[in-house]
């Protein structure tokens, strides 16, 4: 199977396509709600995910799969914060209309 890239032709992150392929997510997400056992189903599979991986790995490669996950954290944190920032500014400017 060919890979699929982690990042797109304009250098940022790409992983919707592969977020997107994950049934359990989509179905979570679909009433619009993630409800607290919603989020515990989710933490298992990141949990078996990361236990297939994290075996397999040498430790120069754990390493650098490490810094990736918290990078990775780190991002999604900070783009989250980011996002309810600007849908905040936009609620109040739609409201002083």
């Amino acid at each position: 199977m060919a890979r699929s890239s982690w990042i797109n032709d304009e250098s940022t992150p790409d992983l919707d396509n592969h977020v997107n392929k994950l049934e359990h997510f989509a179905n979570s997400l679909a009433d619009g709600v993630i409800d607290a056992g919603e989020l515990a189903t989710q933490e298992k599979h990141l949990v078996a995910a990361m236990r297939d991986v994290e075996g397999s790995l040498d430790d120069n490669q754990h390493a650098k799969v490490t810094k990736l996950l918290a990078e990775l954290t780190a991002y999604s944190v900070m783009r989250t914060l980011h996002e309810m920032a600007q849908a905040r500014v936009q609620q109040a400017v739609a409201a002083k209309k």
